[in-house]
């Protein structure tokens, strides 16, 4: 999805449409924008993907490691797709498959020295290209716009 594309999500509505699904929209566009310019700096500054990081960034909050259903739950993808991204970061070196004592079928999924390392480079800098997202607002602002989506998210597991 191009920069126009994103754009254009927001500007299907208009004043006559109600209020919410035109902040619904804003909201979805900023949130694509911020995600574009996160994948484009993995990609160009480090040669690697956002789900990538994900995962490592699931394994480095859990240095004993994970099985791979309880990553696929946290990433919410198919076991399908964390095995391809396990696989490729295994022939890196960056995470590693250890065995569980007591079940020879289950493995934990790991972080290794070179995967944390690598990790932590990674994360200085996503959490710098966060920070620039926001720029435009002051720390009332931010305080603010925070309460106010900490209510729509408690509104939305009120639902369920």
């Amino acid at each position: 999805m191009t920069t126009i594309d994103t754009l254009d999500l927001e500007a299907r509505a208009h004043s006559e449409h109600a209020q919410e699904l035109r902040l619904w929209l804003r909201l979805l566009a900023c949130s694509q924008l911020i995600e574009k310019r996160v994948r484009t700096g993995l990609r160009e500054q480090f040669d690697t993907t956002l789900p990538r990081f994900d995962l490592m960034a699931q394994l480095e909050r859990h240095p004993e490691g994970l099985k791979m259903k309880e990553l696929s739950q946290r990433l919410m993808v198919t076991g399908g797709n964390v095995t391809g991204i396990t696989d490729q970061l295994v022939a890196e070196g960056l995470v590693e498959r250890v065995g569980v004592e007591g079940d020879r079928r289950a493995f934990l999924v790991r972080l290794t020295p070179a995967g944390r390392s690598a990790f932590e480079r990674m994360a200085v800098q996503h959490e710098q290209w966060i920070v620039q997202a926001f720029e435009g607002l002051g720390p009332k602002d931010l305080d603010h716009l925070h309460k106010l989506l900490g209510k729509v998210k408690q509104h939305q597991l009120d639902l369920e």
